[in-house]
């Protein structure tokens, strides 16, 4: 039986990610917390792992209550701690340090930052589907392959390429609801260069995308709806969240059923 296994945060976008065991839905189908911060240059572009493969190198910890980001800079001695909210200077300012010109971090409660805007909710895989990535690719673990996708929901008690079945052919939305949060699945997530990269050092795998598509054509399911691959470097699944979901709150173990 599929269920919601785990949930994944990543309150400033790039940035390492914090697991919780329940997540609020906020009006614009986004979950709180989640990309509610990004950092941008002073050219108004976001500084991240698509554009600055340094970000890769920063470690942090985040405590969602307290409002605190912990920060590890690369060659230093101990963490850095900051509240977003009052100390949000100083976090631009050993930014602006690290990365060697000026930045500052936005914040946006209300939807976040996603890479889609047109499709903020949190973007859905599976363990399984995560388990056979990782085998297409010596020397990468599970978790590895986990912190390159950076979805934020992950189904289990599913095979692989189950959350395929969460799209159709292009322009339809396919119903499907976890606990008491109804959900419309979108289309597959097309990825950027971030996965080809090691999570912590930035380094790239050599041929990454080249085998990726290769294995993601080889293994794609025949019933899966063909019309959103015009390329196969493709994985997870873009969302959007009906306002009736504002509010609700998904939780770990949650059923997850697809509607007819």
């Amino acid at each position: 039986m599929p269920y919601l296994a785990k949930i994944l945060l990543y309150p400033v976008k790039s940035l390492d990610g914090v697991e919780v065991n329940n997540a609020g839905v906020l009006a614009s189908g986004a979950l709180q917390h989640d990309r509610e911060f990004a950092i941008f240059d002073d050219r108004g572009k976001f500084v991240n792992g698509k554009r600055h493969a340094k970000i890769h190198l920063l470690r942090v910890q985040f405590a969602l209550f307290n409002r605190t980001i912990s920060l590890q800079i690369p060659g230093g001695d101990s963490q850095q701690v900051f509240h977003l909210d009052d100390q949000r200077q100083a976090l631009e300012a050993t930014l602006s340090n690290y990365f060697e010109f000026a930045v500052t971090l936005r914040q946006n409660s209300l939807m976040g930052f996603p890479d889609d805007t047109r499709s903020p909710g949190p973007t859905v895989i599976s363990t399984a589907t995560l388990t056979e990535v990782a085998s297409w690719f010596p020397g990468l673990s599970v978790d590895e392959i986990r912190r390159r996708m950076r979805a934020n929901i992950e189904i289990d008690g599913v095979p692989a390429f189950w959350e395929d079945r969460l799209f159709s052919e292009q322009g339809d939305l396919v119903s499907f609801r976890v606990g008491d949060v109804d959900f419309f699945g979108v289309n597959p997530c097309q990825r950027c260069i971030v996965p080809t990269r090691d999570s912590y050092l930035g380094e790239a795998y050599p041929n990454f995308q080249k085998i990726f598509a290769t294995q993601r054509q080889a293994t794609l399911p025949n019933w899966v709806a063909a019309s959103p691959f015009n390329h196969f470097y493709r994985l997870s699944v873009n969302t959007q969240l009906p306002l009736s979901s504002a509010g609700k709150i998904l939780q770990i173990g949650d059923k997850v059923d697809i509607l007819l």
